[in-house]
């Protein structure tokens, strides 16, 4: 079996070496796999804001989607919110995808032999693609509140995968996902803040194995590409 390792935010990306899975549950990459549900032609990850508005100069065809502090970017088409973004405006486009945390794991995993992502809804996913590439190390980053500090939902997904890995049940799974609606999830239940943090986000984010694919980090001469791939799925 492979050598699996948890590592945490900007700092753990850094260090993340092998296949490695950058995790990031509200929202980043819980985003990403309901934005290939609904057909987009492709998502681009950057890491700065500047570089997004460069890359959308060079695409046809492409939306801005990102957040700061978990706010929209200024100038951006969309926020960071899956529950806000609707089929009709995304299908067929390359979306152009920035985040406080994740995205910013995935520029930072420099030592990393692959990039994955990772989040809730296709954690099942990610660790049959791990099962079946067999690498002798895997690196599991939680990237947490903005790279910065540790985040329970982003913890409890590496947990998860590498009990699915290492064979054996993480028996409070259930009771850790639940409790994430007081721990970790609080923000998108303020009513206050409902239009940064929808509170629909928090239940599509916590769905878990609803996608049956991964989505693999690449490069080009442009940049990063965040490129689905289905898995073969064991019952």
């Amino acid at each position: 079996m492979c050598n699996v390792n948890i590592l945490h935010l900007i700092e753990g990306a850094k260090q993340a070496k092998g296949l490695t899975v950058i995790i990031d549950v509200f929202r980043a990459f819980s985003l990403e796999c309901y934005l290939y549900d609904m057909d987009v032609k492709q998502i681009r990850p950057v890491g700065t804001i500047e570089e997004a508005f460069s890359l959308r100069n060079r695409i046809h065809n492409s939306v801005l989607v990102g957040e700061r502090h978990g706010k929209k970017c200024d100038g951006f088409d969309y926020g960071n919110s899956p529950s806000t973004i609707m089929k009709k405006e995304v299908a067929g486009k390359t979306i152009i995808h920035t985040t406080s945390a994740g995205t910013q794991g995935i520029v930072n995993a420099v030592y990393a032999a692959e990039i994955i992502t990772g989040s809730l809804v296709n954690a099942k996913a990610v660790a049959e693609y791990i099962i079946a590439t067999q690498p002798q190390t895997v690196s599991l980053v939680c990237m947490g509140n903005g790279g910065v500090r540790p985040a329970p939902e982003d913890e409890l997904c590496a947990e998860y995968i590498r009990s699915l890995l290492e064979g054996w049940e993480l028996e409070d799974f259930e009771q850790r996902l639940n409790s994430l609606k007081v721990n970790g999830g609080a923000h998108f239940f303020d009513k206050a803040r409902q239009d940064v943090y929808p509170e629909a986000d928090f239940y599509m984010c916590v769905k878990p194995n609803i996608f049956p694919f991964v989505i693999k980090i690449e490069k080009d001469e442009i940049g990063f590409i965040a490129s689905k791939e289905n898995v073969s799925m064991k019952q």
